[in-house]
């Protein structure tokens, strides 16, 4: 196959899930050989059901689909399915292959040597579940790497990576010579090894093919709504001009209201002329978390924790940390340090070193929304953690997060991992914890809603303790204490 060569053609594809819910309308782009996309575009906009039509899960409703002939395809998903968590590390990697691997081993340690992810003896044995969710994000990677895939389907592969991790991941795609496509908001990531932009508009429902990386992509699409709404003031002077000259043409009676006729089709001429500019992402309303208003004095102290040591033996450490109204706490560490196990036992009231005072109201985002009911709709979770059971509230609220009237009535396991991103959010906010537990809160979120998110969190009055891999996030955040689990 040439460099040259199509592996991907859309030509003219309609999809929808449901009875008038339309994803994709007539979207037509191509892929050639060796190209490095970034499919981009905002929450819920339907980047997964393209990958879903290219791996060959979803069918399209009309139009032409077309993959090169005897390609192979693979697909890193976001989350590790449910059901594969009790797995060995052997027998996840094999499910990845239609026919049983006998020197499968091998193989997985050379997949995990890229992602960063060094084995270490028994690795092969050793049961998903126990791994770190940094950690599960690499195994996710290394699963599609393993196939040596001639097209490499990536969705959101940074979240939960360290920043070890996201340089390892980023040099392995810019050495790796087959095609790649990434759905992810991290722009510095895109940046980096990227040559094109496909941008899946959430109104138009079509697709956007871009040239270059994402930055040029913004500046394109900034020069384009510029010029447009250049073009729509001039012909909006012109139109309303022939409308004043209609007007007053038409009360002269005669030959003139022939004059006032014609100057009324040149203004709907013109009218027809303006073009519908692109509508930019919509953005998150800035928003606070309010805090209990009974809530003063010491939320949170912590006197020892267990970090996991080498051979993923835990070792005790001992500390001192108070949390106090308006105090926030930075949780460092490297991936498998065990951060996401110490801030669940903390926000169970299971960590042996950790004590929450009796009647403190703890707020717990978790990296895989597992604290959400994946059968309640929207509402149903929103209303569940609502103070005074209102309505119209609730209501108002779930609409700064872009929770519409359409969404709000779907089951949260429906949702756009994005979404459940905006839903944990505003159940926060309706909740009015005093405790806030952060693992991970900018996973899966759009980027331009990222200094929104972070202003909230800055303004917290409560007792905060966070974990992030995201540097830029975190310099917005005021941060009072670090605890490096490391040290």
């Amino acid at each position: 196959m040439s460099s040259n060569e199509i592996v991907v053609r859309f030509d003219r594809v309609n999809f929808e899930y449901g009875h008038n819910k339309h994803i994709l309308e007539e979207v037509s782009f191509s892929l050639r050989k060796g190209m490095k996309i970034a499919l981009m575009g905002q929450n819920g906009a339907g980047k997964s059901t393209i990958f879903g039509l290219i791996n060959g899960a979803l069918q399209p409703e009309a139009g032409d689909l077309h993959i090169g002939q005897k390609l192979s395809i693979a697909q890193a998903l976001q989350v590790i399915p449910r059901p594969e968590m009790n797995l060995s590390v052997r027998d996840f990697f094999q499910k990845r292959f239609a026919k049983k691997i006998y020197a499968i081993d091998p193989m997985i340690d050379e997949a995990l040597e890229v992602v960063n992810l060094r084995g270490h003896e028994k690795v092969h044995d050793r049961i998903i579940k126990t791994f770190s969710g940094g950690q599960q994000a690499r195994l996710l990677l290394a699963s599609a790497i393993i196939q040596n895939p001639d097209i490499l389907l990536l969705d959101e592969p940074t979240n939960n990576l360290d920043k070890a991790g996201i340089e390892h991941l980023t040099d392995f795609l810019k050495n790796y010579q087959k095609t790649v496509v990434v759905i992810s908001h991290d722009a510095e990531f895109l940046n980096a090894f990227t040559d094109g932009v496909l941008y899946l508009d959430v109104y138009t429902k079509k697709i956007e093919q871009y040239a270059g990386n994402y930055n040029n992509v913004v500046r394109e699409i900034s020069a384009r709504i510029d010029k447009e709404n250049k073009k729509n003031a001039q012909l909006a002077k012109e139109i309303q001009a022939k409308k004043d000259q209609a007007n007053a043409f038409a009360h002269k009676g005669g030959r003139l209201r022939l004059v006032a006729k014609r100057m009324r089709n040149l203004a709907e001429e013109l009218e027809e002329e303006m073009v519908d500019v692109r509508k930019e992402d919509r953005m998150i309303r800035p928003f606070l978390i309010p805090i209990p208003e009974d809530f003063v004095g010491e939320a949170i102290k912590i006197t020892s924790f267990s970090t996991l040591g080498k051979n993923h033996k835990p070792v005790a450490k001992k500390v001192h940390v108070t949390l106090r109204k308006g105090n926030h706490l930075l949780l460092k560490g490297p991936n498998g340090s065990g951060k996401t196990t110490l801030l669940e036992s903390i926000a169970h009231g299971t960590a042996k070193g950790a004590t929450i005072t009796e009647g403190v109201k703890v707020g717990y985002y978790r990296q895989d929304f597992s604290t959400l009911n994946f059968e309640d709709t929207v509402y149903q979770s929103l209303m569940a953690v609502l103070i005074r059971k209102d309505e119209e509230y609730m209501r108002s609220v779930a609409a700064g997060f872009l929770i519409t009237s359409e969404i709000i009535n779907t089951k949260i396991g429906s949702l756009s991992e994005g979404q459940k991103g905006l839903v944990a959010f505003a159940r926060l906010v309706l909740g009015r914890p005093a405790i806030l537990i952060l693992d991970e809160p900018t996973n899966h979120i759009n980027f331009r809603h990222l200094p929104l998110i972070a202003e909230a969190l800055n303004k917290y009055q409560g007792a905060m303790i966070l974990v992030s891999h995201v540097p830029e996030f975190v310099a917005k955040i005021r941060i009072d204490e670090v605890l490096d689990l490391e040290k």
